[in-house]
């Protein structure tokens, strides 16, 4: 493992890319702790105090890095963001032009990220709004005033910062994908839960018993293991090229395979199953104090986030609904990543076959098949491991801020991440970290 690091930094284009990477990394965590005008600087401290015994605030702080504590320019972390790629996917469903742009290769991706960032500036002005709302009624931060001088002035300026910090965080990270290592979305990501992983087990341990204490983190190790375990899992479908005569030469013939992944969407869907889960918070806080807004506002408290006044203890109805969108959004997300009839038709076109396998509706229908059928128990295994500290902490109602959704996000983008690694230093002869 030392000698891979250190053949890491041997090189030279590697060696940048990290240590970009690593300075995008440092900009983050200090744009992190830069209020925005106008807030209350002692307020932000009473909150920040109290933040952590608050549940659902401290679930949104945990993916924004503390940011949202802290009231600073990189508020609302790269959520809104993420929140407009699972529109644009959703729509690319539904509306052809859409899935047309996609199928038209580079240019047509182009087209569509620059229509997601577009989507992500106006949930960004409409997120930054309401958060400034509530950031000064003290609905949503116990009766602290985070912003006292309330004028329209200062709410534009508040607005405009926050979305120019979601628009800044963006552009890192497209940086980081660009001119870095790994995908900069989940690798910011990443770097927000890794920040707030020491006040997280501080609180678990100053709000839990010993043993429980020791028997989540060990359940935590085991389901680390596991991931690692199971991302290596795939199932390779042998492919069978014909031979073909072309003059003198003889072409073709060979055998390859198609490795289909037991977990082909890697950890987007429990990333989109997150993002779903922060809009019943933000309606509820937004509704009426008195009549049928409080009703549907407990409701939503008491099922939905069931704050148990120590730190983010989720329901089993909060558990339920996640590992129910964990599991739709795997089978959402590996269609979009992987098309049985344009496998199919590259297959027959290239002169290819699967062996007993008829080319055309046979093949599709196999590989369809072939394909619901390992996407069955990679998204079990991605609902089982969202939900399982979730449910020792609802079982002893003690808080887990630490979740299986911060386990698999930062187990499955640090394994991604590693495999970039690997691939530049086994092109270059060295051997890598799995090596």
């Amino acid at each position: 493992m030392l000698t891979a690091f250190r053949n890491a930094f041997r090189i030279h284009d590697l060696r940048n890319k990290i240590l970009f990477t690593l300075f995008i990394f440092g900009l983050y965590r200090l744009g992190a702790t830069i209020p925005v005008p106008g807030a209350d600087l002692n307020a932000i401290a009473d909150f920040a105090n109290q933040a952590e015994q608050s549940g659902f605030v401290g679930l949104l702080n945990l993916f924004s890095g503390g940011a949202l504590t802290q009231l600073s320019i990189f508020a609302l972390g790269i959520m809104p963001y993420i929140t407009s790629s699972i529109i644009l996917q959703l729509l690319t469903v539904v509306i052809p032009k859409l899935q047309a742009l996609q199928e038209e290769g580079e240019h047509g991706r182009k087209v569509i990220t620059q229509w997601t960032r577009y989507v992500t500036i106006i949930l960004a002005l409409l997120q930054s709004t309401g958060f400034a709302y509530l950031f000064h009624s003290g609905q949503f931060t116990q009766g602290v005033d985070l912003i006292p001088d309330f004028t329209p002035r200062n709410v534009i300026i508040i607005v405009v910062t926050m979305t120019a910090g979601t628009a800044l965080l963006m552009w890192m990270g497209e940086l980081i994908t660009q001119r870095g290592i790994g995908n900069g979305m989940s690798l910011i990501i990443f770097v927000s839960i890794i920040s707030q992983i020491p006040s997280q087990l501080a609180i678990l341990k100053t709000n839990s018993a010993t043993y429980q204490f020791v028997i989540i983190l060990a359940v935590m190790l085991v389901l680390t293991v596991g991931i690692i375990f199971i991302e290596q899992g795939q199932r390779r479908i042998p492919v069978q090229f014909s031979k073909r005569v072309r003059g003198r030469k003889v072409m073709g013939g060979q055998s390859t395979y198609i490795p289909l992944k037991v977990n082909m969407a890697g950890v987007i869907p429990v990333i989109f199953a997150t993002s779903i889960m922060y809009f019943p918070a933000l309606i509820s806080s937004a509704l009426p104090s008195t009549g049928w807004g409080a009703a549907v506002r407990d409701w939503i408290n008491n099922n939905m986030l069931s704050t148990s006044g120590i730190g983010f203890s989720p329901s089993l109805w909060y558990i339920g609904i996640l590992a129910a969108l964990v599991v739709f959004f795997t089978y959402f997300y590996t269609a979009i990543q992987f098309d049985p009839e344009r496998q199919a038709d590259m297959i027959q076109r290239q002169g290819g076959f699967i062996p007993g396998i008829r080319p055309g509706r046979a093949t599709v229908n196999y590989l369809s098949h072939v394909l619901s059928r390992i996407t069955l128990p990679g998204a079990m295994y991605l609902a089982v491991v969202t939900i399982a500290p979730s449910l020792l902490g609802w079982l002893w109602n003690v808080p887990v801020g630490l979740s299986g959704v911060s386990i698999i996000i930062v187990a499955g983008v640090a394994l991604e991440t590693s495999k970039q690694i690997e691939s530049q230093l086994t092109m270059r002869n060295y051997e890598g970290f799995l090596s």
